[in-house]
């Protein structure tokens, strides 16, 4: 999606009423590092660092869609327990997001805890209770959607099979006249009458018609069938790196092309989808464009750590990323850096930073840069703006502008991210990036080192790089003014 069709877009989506229905969860992320197999037994041993938790399932579509500006109403069920609080708090915590919830005191608040080391699940624990709503709990669901749907633009029912969406629930919805996607878990979407749009994955529709769901063909056919298996008027398809596909009855599938992207977590990213893609139907944005949007927004919630919501700052930064070239992507502002650093660091990737002018690359700069990118797994390198080289060095220089500079560092394949600055040293940078090791020359004492003794305060280290013999910007200057 280009930078104006998405400005227009978002532009278009503040204060868009939406009503998410379905299923509540507490999603709890505990990150570690693990070194060492348990004498008990042949399994990991986890040494917890730290924990996040967030709603997920319905609650973090709605998270999604306010976070996009939408106007969110949230109708879910919670049990009478400590989790069933953390839930409510976290609701309260969410701008944008209203919450209308039942609490039945005979079940537990579904819970699910994942157990992640270096980017890795290695484990998750479900509690909860998937029987469905019955009795007084579902009459009081199904007076809460007829109270908050009124005038909605959108209803965004999310299906996951632990008792909120119900028949009467479903109906409820349906009586409200607004546009309504589905995101199910279900085998059959029948039981969702003629719904505006089912959202499956690829996985979720093959399970629903027993067909293979890889090629578009495949996916055409199963589209074909499962339209035949019930009344919705489109179903919708997400698959993943794949795209999305839509089939509209009496119309031909259309294939959506998907981009592919580094994924690191992608859990909730259907919630982001379903969030994007109701939001911009509720402010009447065009089919296509409302899928392109939708597309953008889960490619960024992929990259992220847990179930996380996507902002319209992010979804910008990524269109203009997408249409740059590599190099130009690696090229990042102090807030950019910072902000790609703690995506890093939420993967458990450890990051190294160094800095110089770099004014005529050589043997000895490509040398030194790929041994910084061998001690650590992201190698940031900050470089001086053309103002400060002069600075440092006096008239004359730089012999290369800062953009050329910047560029044949991006081009390396040891660098992941160049940071320009303007001062006369990156101090400033150092101390917003934070990193693991600061990597600078042999040719400095480690007490030389600027941001040295900052880094080393946090647990950080300081290592010096060996330097390759007869190779220096300044002797590379000096040749060619002999040869002049």
């Amino acid at each position: 999606m280009d930078l104006a069709a998405l400005q227009k877009i978002l532009s278009a989506l503040s204060g868009a009423r939406i009503v998410c229905v379905g299923d509540l969860m507490v999603d709890r992320f505990v990150y570690g590092e693990v070194t060492r197999v348990s004498p008990e037994a042949p399994i990991p041993v986890l040494a917890r660092k730290r924990e996040l938790v967030m709603l997920g399932a319905a609650g973090n579509v709605a998270r999604n869609a306010a976070a996009l500006g939408g106007q969110v109403c949230l109708v879910g069920m919670i049990g009478g327990d400590a989790e069933g609080h953390e839930a409510l708090r976290l609701m309260k915590a969410e701008e944008g997001v209203e919450g209308f919830v039942v609490t039945d005191p005979a079940r537990p608040t579904t819970l699910k805890t994942r157990f992640v080391s270096g980017g890795q699940q290695l484990l998750r624990v479900d509690m909860e209770t998937s029987g469905p709503a019955s009795g007084e709990v579902e009459q009081r669901l199904v007076r809460t959607v007829r109270d908050v749907a009124r005038d909605a633009g959108v209803i965004l029912l999310s299906d996951y099979g632990k008792g909120v969406v119900t028949s009467a629930v479903i109906e409820a919805c349906r009586a409200s006249g607004a546009l309504m996607i589905v995101d199910s878990k279900a085998r059959s979407f029948a039981r969702y009458g003629a719904v505006d749009v089912v959202k499956p994955n690829a996985a979720e529709l093959a399970h629903a018609t027993d067909m293979p769901t890889q090629t578009d063909a495949e996916v055409e056919a199963a589209l074909a069938h499962a339209l035949t298996l019930c009344e919705a008027k489109a179903i919708l398809v997400t698959r993943a790196a794949k795209g999305i596909s839509l089939a509209v009855r009496g119309a031909a599938v259309r294939h959506f092309p998907g981009v592919p992207r580094e994924v690191f977590d992608a859990s909730g990213a259907g919630d982001t989808t379903l969030a994007a893609l109701g939001v911009a139907l509720a402010a009447k944005v065009e089919v296509a464009d409302a899928i392109a949007f939708a597309m953008l927004a889960s490619g960024v919630a992929v990259g992220k750590a847990g179930t996380a919501v996507v902002t319209p700052e992010e979804l910008i930064e990524a269109s203009i990323t997408a249409h740059m070239a590599p190099a130009e992507a690696k090229i990042a502002t102090p807030q950019r850096m910072a902000d790609e650093i703690a995506r890093w660091r939420a993967k458990g990737l450890k990051v190294g930073f160094t800095n110089g002018c770099f004014d005529i690359l050589h043997r000895g700069h490509v040398a030194y840069l790929a041994q910084a990118r061998a001690w650590c797994d992201r190698l940031v390198v900050g470089v001086n703006s053309d103002r400060s080289v002069r600075a440092l060095k006096g008239e004359g220089r730089p012999v290369n502008d800062l953009e050329s500079r910047a560029m044949v560092l991006a081009g390396l394949g040891s660098v992941d991210l160049v940071a320009p600055f303007d001062e006369d040293t990156p101090i400033a940078l150092i101390e917003a990036a934070r990193p693991d090791v600061l990597i600078k020359g042999a040719d400095y004492a480690e007490s030389e080192v600027v941001g040295g003794d900052f880094v080393k305060a946090y647990g950080g280290e300081v290592r010096l790089a060996r330097l390759v013999d007869g190779y220096s910007t300044t002797a590379a200057i000096a040749r060619m003014q002999e040869k002049a």
